[in-house]
């Protein structure tokens, strides 16, 4: 669907949207109604109150629903099955003690966001976290303390690379509008986003976790048993079932047998990322039989399918029957539905907001700020991720803006790459109940919105800043 021709003003515009996340914080915090039903509700009003036909309003409200929950149910399906396989073949506790072994324990955390970084390079935010979480519970779960010291980090180091790092869609379609080289955009945007991880998510992510006392949750993958899964054997040892009665006698498989299940979506996954950056710089052309077929093997829902398929046949057929197995993934899916409900739900209030025309009327009311183009671009991509809560719609959609004034502007390639990466700062920061990717932390990380917003919104917001700092830094200096 296309956005509407505004009804109202900026200003009204702006002010429905702030009273539609006013309405709905106070109904999930206060009134403690269901954060599923909330969001429906205020996505309905806030359809009306931005002047949809009442005709139109259901299509509205499947917009953004159907966009996000098509591909959401989908990842966190594949990714849960896959994550539930290690979780009870012992294969997460193997890949956590050699990662301990390596690193220490003391470094826990930064080790997990080192190896987040390097698997989010090209794995969007959303299946590398799907992916990594049974590793990140299982680190918590030895050590203890706050689950923040371990989440954030390796959260913190996907969404960075998901932002300013091409092959991601988001950097590749920013650089592409500005005419900026996607090649020489990755160059900058790897160094730019490890130092703005480091500042803004690995050294904040210290008083977070100081500060809030976060248990690990085990609706996903199993009861706590003395800071282990009752369910898991020790590497080496055999084990129990599913924790349902289900029954795998095993040995925890080699260090090697986990690393390559987690790096097989990874592989193909970059099939597509990066065959799809080279079909945008011209290098390769679109159609060609091989191409597309290596690109399909790379969508990420194929890639995690291939994944848990590979998974059943390495981790879980060998020490148990198809049906032991099909028992595990059954039980995994279960408690899921509710993530992939509520996160649906926020992608429909996003898409609501988007087809409302406050980006638009926004965009439009600051074409001319009369500042540098590169805080031109921080703020306009600010305000645009915080009105419709797409990191990605912010991102396109203040390069579009941009793109006339930079292109009078002549600038050179690295100016060009500094603003692209101003903009995806500004797309980094303040999520908020609008962005799907809120409540997809939210419900995975076991934490309630008030305390998400205090943690995983302060923590995207000091990366998003972090990742400015610099930008505008080297900026200064050109």
């Amino acid at each position: 669907m296309e956005a509407i021709e505004p009804a109202y003003s900026t200003t009204v515009l702006l002010l429905i949207a702030a009273a539609a996340v006013a309405l709905l914080l106070f109904l999930i915090m206060k009134v403690k109604l269901h954060a599923f039903v909330s969001l429906v509700l205020v996505s309905v009003l806030t359809a009306l109150a931005a002047g949809f036909p009442v005709g139109d309003i259901p299509d509205v409200l499947l917009f953004g629903f159907a966009d996000t929950i098509g591909s959401v149910a989908l990842l966190v399906g594949f990714g849960v099955m896959i994550g539930r396989l290690l979780e009870v073949t012992g294969g997460a506790q193997v890949l956590a003690d050699t990662l301990i072994n390596r690193f220490g324990e003391k470094r826990a955390p930064f080790a997990l966001g080192v190896a987040a970084l390097l698997f989010g390079f090209p794995i969007f935010f959303d299946a590398g976290l799907v992916v990594f979480l049974p590793i990140i519970l299982t680190v918590a779960r030895r050590f203890g303390g706050s689950l923040l010291f371990y989440a954030l980090p390796a959260a913190g180091a996907f969404a960075a690379m998901h932002a300013l790092v091409p092959p991601h869609p988001g950097p590749v379609a920013a650089a592409e509008l500005l005419g900026a080289d996607i090649g020489f955009t990755l160059l900058v945007g790897v160094p730019v986003a490890v130092a703005s991880w480091y500042v803004g998510v690995m050294l904040v992510t210290r008083f977070l976790g100081a500060r809030f006392n976060i248990s690990v949750p085990d609706a996903l993958f199993g009861d706590v048993n003395d800071g282990r899964d009752a369910d898991r054997p020790k590497p080496g040892q055999s084990g129990g079932g599913d924790g349902g009665g289900t029954t795998l006698t095993r040995t925890a498989p080699a260090f090697t047998t986990v690393l390559g299940i987690l790096l097989l979506p990874l592989v193909l996954i970059s099939f597509n990322t990066v065959l799809a950056t080279l079909i945008t710089a011209g290098t390769l052309e679109e159609g060609q039989g091989w191409v597309d077929f290596l690109m399909l093997l790379g969508e990420t829902t194929v890639a995690l399918l291939i994944t848990v398929i590979a998974a059943i046949v390495v981790l879980g057929r060998p020490h148990g029957s198809m049906a032991d197995v099909s028992s595990i993934l059954d039980k995994a899916l279960g408690p899921i539905c509710s993530i992939i409900l509520i996160t649906g739900a926020g992608g429909m209030f996003g898409g609501v907001l988007e087809l409302s025309g406050i980006g638009t009327a926004l965009s439009d009311s600051l074409s001319d700020l009369g500042m540098s183009l590169i805080l031109q671009a921080f703020v306009i991509s600010t305000l645009l991720r915080v009105a419709q809560g797409s990191a990605t719609v912010a991102l396109t959609t203040a390069s579009g803006l941009l793109a006339p004034a930079v292109k009078a502007a002549d600038l050179g390639e690295f100016q060009l790459t500094l603003l692209v990466m101003a903009i995806a700062a500004g797309a980094t920061v303040l999520s908020h109940v609008n962005d799907s990717g809120f409540w997809l932390v939210s419900r995975f990380f076991g934490m309630d919105e008030k305390t998400t917003l205090k943690t995983w919104t302060v923590m995207e917001t000091t990366l998003g800043l972090s990742a400015f700092v610099i930008a505008l830094g080297l900026w200064a200096v050109v």
